[in-house]
C-alpha cells in the first residue's frame, strides 16, 4: 500500500502495462491501486481514468454548520465536529464541491458501477438531488440505526439516531450491477435483506486515537458498515474508490474482504494514520470469499434442452415430493398431466389449483439416486456445459 502526493495531471499512470498483470483500466493503463492519494479530491479524480472503478464509497463533509460550542448538562464540551474541512461559506458552495466530485465519480465508474454515499439530515438531501440531477439512477436509501447514538443534549430534538445512505446507478440503464441477494438472505436467517441496518458506532479498540488519547478523525465509520456495503455490492477482486478516504476504513475492510481500492485524502495525518491501518489488517483467506453464481445470473437452459441431451427421457414420469400428482414427459420438452399437455410450470399450475408455479422445483424424478427435483439435472446440465 502507497501513499502518493502528485499533481492531477500525474496520478494516471503513462506507461502502457500488461492486461495479464495487476489491476489496469480498459484502456491497459495501470490504476493507482491499493494507495491513498494525498491531496484536493476532485483534482486526484481528474486524474483517474473514465469507467475504471466498480465502487465508489464516499463520506463527504457534511455541513454541519455548527455554531459555536456544543455543551452536556454538566458544561463538559461535547467533540463535535468543526474541522475547516467541514465548513462551507454557504449552501451553494457547498452545492459547487458536491456536484463537482461527484461528476468525477461518476465517470470513474464502469457503466455497471455503483456508488454509496453517506450523509446526515445536514446535507444528504442536497446530495440525493445533485445525483438526480447529474443522471445517478437511486437504487435504494439506507438508514443507518445506530446502536448507540450521542443524546441530544440541549433537549430541544429528537435524538439523532440515524445516518443515510444512498446506493445509486451509474445511469437509468444499468442493469447488471453487483448485488449480492442470495449471499446476503442466507446471511439474514433465510429473509430479503432490508434497507435499515442496526449497528453501533465506531469505538472501542477501533477508534483510533491520537497521542492526547482524543478521536483522531471526528466522523470515524465503524469497519461493521463498510464490510456491509462491500459484500453487498463488489466482489473479490474489485476496484473501490473512496474519495474522502480519512482514516481508511474502507481500505482497511477492503484489504480484509480481498478487494483492492483508491483512497484520496488531503489531509497528510489522517493519511498516514490509514497507512499504518490498512498495513496491520489481516485478509481473510481467500477461499472463504468466494460467491457462487446468482440464480438469476446462472445460463438459461430449456427443459427440451435435457432431453435432447439424454439427461431425461421421454415417457420419464413426473411427480411433484409427496407423489400427489404426476405427469408423463414428451419428447418435444412439454410434458402431460391429466390429458392436457404444456409446460413444466403451466402444468405444474394446473395440477395444483394455482395461478403460477416453479416446474423446475416441483416436478421430481427418480434417476437412481430417489426422487429429487427436476432442478437438479438442470444443475448437473449447466455444470457440464461450463467444462
Amino acid at each position: 500500500m502507497r501513499i502518493v502526493r502528485s499533481a492531477a495531471n500525474s496520478l494516471r499512470p503513462r506507461i502502457p502495462v500488461s492486461r495479464t498483470g495487476g489491476v489496469t483500466d480498459r484502456t491497459g493503463y495501470a490504476l493507482p491501486i491499493d494507495s491513498v492519494l494525498v491531496g484536493d479530491c476532485i483534482a486526484a479524480l481528474e486524474g483517474l481514468p473514465s469507467a475504471s472503478i466498480d465502487l465508489v464509497f464516499a463520506d463527504p463533509p457534511y455541513n454541519l454548520q455548527l455554531a459555536g460550542s456544543l455543551s452536556r448538562p454538566d458544561q463538559s464540551l461535547v467533540d463535535a465536529v468543526d474541522d475547516a474541512w467541514d465548513q462551507f461559506e454557504s449552501f451553494e458552495a457547498y452545492d459547487r464541491f458536491t456536484r463537482a466530485w461527484l461528476s468525477e465519480c461518476r465517470r470513474v465508474l464502469k457503466p455497471n458501477g455503483t456508488l454509496f454515499v453517506i450523509g446526515s439530515y445536514h446535507n444528504i438531501f442536497r446530495v440525493g438531488a445533485a445525483l438526480q440531477d447529474l443522471g445517478f439512477w437511486i437504487l435504494n436509501d439506507i438508514v443507518w440505526r445506530k446502536a448507540n447514538p450521542m443524546p441530544n443534549f440541549r433537549g430541544r430534538r429528537f435524538t439523532n439516531a440515524h445516518e443515510t445512505l444512498i446506493w445509486a446507478a451509474r445511469d437509468q440503464n444499468a442493469k447488471k450491477y453487483t448485488f449480492h441477494y442470495e449471499a446476503l438472505k442466507a446471511g439474514n436467517e433465510d429473509s430479503q435483506a432490508r434497507s435499515d441496518w442496526y449497528l453501533p458506532l465506531c469505538t472501542g479498540a477501533e477508534r483510533l486515537k491520537d497521542d492526547a488519547g482524543d478521536k483522531l478523525h471526528p466522523t470515524q465509520k465503524p469497519e461493521s458498515l463498510l464490510a456491509r456495503v462491500l459484500l453487498s455490492a463488489t466482489n473479490p477482486g474489485d476496484v473501490v474508490l473512496d474519495p474522502f478516504f480519512g482514516t481508511g476504513t474502507t481500505g482497511a475492510v477492503a484489504k480484509k474482504l480481498g478487494r483492492h481500492f483508491i483512497g484520496l485524502e488531503r489531509e497528510e495525518a489522517y493519511a498516514a494514520a490509514a497507512r499504518a491501518r490498512i498495513a496491520a489488517a489481516e485478509p481473510v483467506p481467500s477461499e472463504l470469499l468466494f460467491q457462487p453464481t446468482a440464480k438469476r445470473e446462472e445460463p438459461r437452459v430449456a427443459f427440451s434442452s435435457l432431453i435432447e441431451g439424454g439427461y431425461i427421457n421421454a415417457g420419464t414420469v413426473l411427480s411433484d415430493a409427496r407423489k400427489r400428482h404426476s405427469a408423463i414427459v414428451r419428447p418435444d420438452g412439454q410434458i402431460m398431466a391429466n390429458g392436457i399437455i404444456g409446460s413444466i410450470h403451466k402444468i405444474g399450475a394446473l395440477v395444483q389449483g394455482l395461478p403460477a408455479c416453479n416446474g423446475w422445483t416441483f416436478w421430481h424424478w427418480d434417476g437412481g439416486k430417489g426422487l429429487e427435483p427436476i432442478d437438479a439435472v438442470r444443475a448437473a446440465f449447466r455444470a457440464k456445459a461450463a467444462t
